[in-house]
């Protein structure tokens, strides 16, 4: 009895997890952004880390208590509840006008740049009080965290990973206004739709020509309110040379919420997994319903998503797609996150394409050699040829007197 004891004791130590149980600090978003994040953090709990997650004391959807976790909560003014009520009621209500109004779609656009002017604003406030707070950084000093996980679709988590020195993995689909794989990797207009559009990697010349118009601005957006918002407090608290995109460029890794079963082939880079999106009827009403919808709101808010035209018909299908590959994505994302713990960071992987000029990068100033080397050439060909046709003409000339 006492040989079979010692071998069951022996199994469950070898079902424990292998990881040494290090220390995260997470930095998330509200809303639906937090029910991915969740779901790492829950993971992470599992298999022995220990996390801290950074929250306001008046925070709608993350919770103070938990078994998974333990908080910081800080005290800052949240977003305000009819805020991102109103807002959100009005994009529903734009959405459904695009398909017969133009105008509509541009008035869903201006409405969503104030609200996202509003809302980096108070990121950026907070992180200045955050930074301030010398007691509060040094806090996060000593406690010697292995990794920050954040969200990159506001800059909090990144400058305050930046500042403690730590490295950086992102839960992404969105870097401030655009998406993750825009940022991060090689994205040729050509066949890379940009989201929003209901375009494919095939486009017509005229739909080539909107995602090209739609890039320029979605970029617009992007320099607008990085200039008006990071860059100054990036420059005051990391340097005039330093960039915020430098920062973000300089993330670890980065566990897109995304699988290419529910997009189109594009480049990507090293760091970046793929294999993080989680789709189900269920989970998009559940991602829907957390916040302070009303019960109004939440119908329209099922009904703008179930309903779209095939919807119904094909989720199932991407869905076997999705689970039909080697490793589960949630297994992936905890091996990239206990990677980077392990080797404090994951410097290898990153590109330095983001610490090149942009004449570097488009290799502007090789292409301006060559033309000009190609034109010296032809130059030199044109007067040899020139300077032979006078020498030819001449001496007939001279032999015809």
């Amino acid at each position: 009895m006492s040989g079979l004891r010692l071998v069951t004791l022996v199994a469950l130590l070898c079902s424990l997890p292998t990881a040494d149980g290090g220390k995260v600090l997470v930095f998330p978003v509200e809303g639906s952004h937090w029910v991915n994040m969740k779901v790492l953090i829950q993971e992470l709990h599992s298999r022995g880390h220990h996390i801290t997650v950074i929250r306001p004391k008046t925070s709608m959807f993350i919770r103070a208590e938990s078994l998974h976790y333990e908080s910081s909560s800080l005290d800052w003014k949240e977003f305000e509840a009819d805020f991102m009520n109103n807002f959100t009621t009005r994009t529903l209500q734009l959405r459904r006008e695009f398909h017969t109004s133009t105008a509509a779609y541009f008035k869903a656009r201006e409405e969503l740049m104030m609200m996202m002017h509003h809302a980096h604003k108070t990121v950026v406030n907070q992180m200045q009080d955050m930074f301030e707070d010398a007691k509060l950084m040094q806090l996060f000093q000593e406690a010697k965290y292995d990794v920050v996980l954040t969200d990159p679709c506001f800059g909090g988590g990144v400058l305050l990973a930046h500042q403690l020195g730590l490295p950086l993995v992102f839960n992404v689909r969105w870097t401030i206004m655009e998406d993750g794989h825009h940022t991060v990797a090689p994205s040729p207009l050509s066949y890379v739709p940009i989201p929003g559009l209901k375009l494919t990697d095939k486009m017509t010349f005229w739909q080539r020509v909107l995602n090209v118009l739609l890039s320029l601005m979605v970029r617009n957006n992007y320099r607008t309110i990085k200039e008006s918002y990071y860059t100054p407090f990036v420059h005051r608290h990391f340097g005039p040379n330093v960039h915020y995109d430098e920062l973000v460029q300089a993330a670890d890794i980065w566990l897109m919420r995304t699988d290419f079963t529910f997009e189109f082939p594009r480049p990507t880079m090293p760091n970046v997994d793929d294999n993080l999106f989680r789709m189900s009827v269920r989970g998009i009403a559940k991602v829907l319903e957390i916040g302070t919808l009303n019960k109004d709101n939440f119908l329209e808010a099922v009904k703008a998503v179930l309903y779209e035209p095939s919807y119904r018909e094909n989720v199932q299908q991407l869905s076997r797609l999705h689970r039909d590959q080697p490793m589960k994505p949630l297994d992936r994302a905890m091996f990239w996150i206990e990677f980077v713990m392990r080797h404090k960071g994951a410097a290898h992987l990153r590109t330095n394409s983001y610490k090149m000029s942009w004449i570097q990068y488009h290799s502007i100033d090789v292409i301006a050699l060559l033309v000009v080397l190609v034109m010296m050439m032809s130059l030199i060909c044109i007067l040899t040829v020139k300077c032979l046709w006078c020498k030819v003409c001449g001496g007939r000339k001279a032999k015809l007197d």
